[in-house]
């Protein structure tokens, strides 16, 4: 981040700013704007896409900027952006195709138009940083070998959940110390929460019910360790991670919760608490060298052999134009997957669920994501909760089951279903996916 400041000022100086494109125009896309608009020299929100472009300019003003041009054609798009003038569309690809946009920025948490968005920044030479963790988890690997292909990057975010833990990460490895737990805490876990139930809280905020509930349900929590899982290749111990655990006590002793044998056998795993007041994320390390063992107990570290180190908070919209400028100004990923995935998100059924019926999306009200190891959501055919939305039941299931692909029929000619089908054959070399969306189409 040191790095990141200074090279900033420099783009400042030389009039040379980094120009984003935003798709989406809700409560985060709505903080970074203010956020870059009014204290991050050397980079500008040049253009916001948004279905109504009412509200996109109304991010904007938010940000003091009230003079918007409202783009129709992507000719106006280009106009704008060289006359320097915020410009908002309810076209994306005329951002995602503009020649004057240097980043892509997406904030929509829609799995099937980001993936499209995202392939298009590609193919347009544009880098893209996703607050999308819904479109990572769910086919961010595959998507990562079309961004290289057009040598373009695709990186999470800094202030999210899972920049905040590789950040660390990568500090915790620079100290020569084994990471053997990356953990994030949630104030909440009912995975039978509700936009009904989350419509007070929201309101109160001004955020999204769909959102807020997908927080209190556990779905984002998984979408957010499976991204950390791909980046480092450690694994769930079972679906669900721990489930809601709770824990109150010291952070510095959290590591108490596991057994360091098992945590080797794995190689480590990603996790969960609910509850350690004062922290956001934790991980947990060893170090080899008695030596270094040495000296972690004189700096207060404890006796080990698990040393805790840990971040007390995520400021999400106050972060996230690092890691543009990390990517734009250094070429330097946040969390990309070492390879293909290691944990994905299956669906499980939030009620009983009957024959017919077409599921809602995730934050809703059928179904909750849980994080999964990728052998077990292969064999047992589950469904990606990232990919339930218009989903037909063809069968019964019960509450907290998990979803199959054979207990559903999927929407015709998704993008998403295909790069998915991709993503486990180009990886692990299976096409019962690919043989799958082969035969519903005959």
């Amino acid at each position: 981040m040191i790095l990141v400041d200074e090279a900033l000022k420099a783009r400042a100086a030389a009039s040379k700013p980094i120009r984003v494109g935003l798709i989406g125009a809700g409560f985060m896309a709505q903080g970074l704007t203010n956020q870059v608009t009014n204290s991050v020299p050397g980079m500008e929100i040049s253009a916001i896409f948004n279905r109504t472009p009412d509200r996109a300019a109304r991010v904007y003003e938010y940000a003091g900027l009230p003079d918007v041009v409202e783009a129709s054609t992507p000719g106006e798009v280009e106009d704008a952006i060289r006359s320097g003038r915020p410009v908002v569309t309810d076209d994306a690809f005329s951002i995602t195709q503009s020649e004057n946009i240097d980043v892509i920025v997406d904030v929509t948490g829609s799995v099937e138009f980001g993936a499209r968005v995202a392939l298009d920044a590609f193919k347009n030479d544009k880098d893209v940083v996703l607050m999308n963790a819904e479109l990572d988890g769910t086919v961010g690997p595959v998507l990562r070998k079309y961004a290289a292909r057009s040598g373009r990057l695709l990186s999470a975010c800094n202030g999210d959940e899972p920049g905040v833990q590789m950040d660390l990460v990568r500090w915790v490895v620079g100290l020569g110390l084994i990471p053997r737990v990356i953990g994030n805490v949630k104030g909440l876990q009912d995975r039978y929460r509700n936009p009904t139930t989350q419509q007070g809280f929201a309101e109160q905020w001004g955020q999204n019910p769909t959102m807020v509930t997908s927080f209190a349900d556990g779905t984002k929590v998984s979408f957010e360790q499976s991204i950390v899982a791909n980046a480092t290749g450690f694994q769930v111990r079972s679906r669900g991670m721990s489930r809601g655990l709770e824990y109150h006590g010291d952070v510095m002793t959290i590591g108490e919760l596991y057994d360091i044998d098992e945590l080797r056998e794995l190689g480590g795993i990603v996790d969960y608490v609910v509850g350690t007041p004062h922290t956001k994320i934790y991980v947990l390390a060893e170090h080899p060298d008695p030596k270094q063992q040495h000296y972690l107990k004189l700096y207060k570290m404890g006796d080990g052999p698990l040393y805790s180190f840990f971040t007390p908070y995520h400021l999400v919209q106050f972060e996230v134009h690092n890691s543009i400028a990390r990517v734009a100004l250094f070429r330097d990923e946040v969390a990309p997957p070492l390879g293909g995935p290691v944990v994905e998100v299956c669906a499980v059924a939030k009620r009983d669920l009957k024959a017919g019926e077409v599921l809602d999306d995730y934050g809703m009200y059928m179904t909750y994501g849980e994080a999964v190891n990728v052998d077990e959501m292969s064999t047992g055919r589950y469904l990606p909760e990232g990919l339930v939305a218009g989903c037909r039941l063809v069968k019964d299931v019960g509450q907290d089951q998990v979803l199959t692909y054979d207990d559903v029929t999927l929407p015709e000619g998704r993008l998403s279903d295909r790069l998915r089908a991709e993503q486990y054959e180009d990886f692990r070399g299976e096409t019962w996916l690919t043989d799958l969306l082969a035969a519903a189409v005959r």
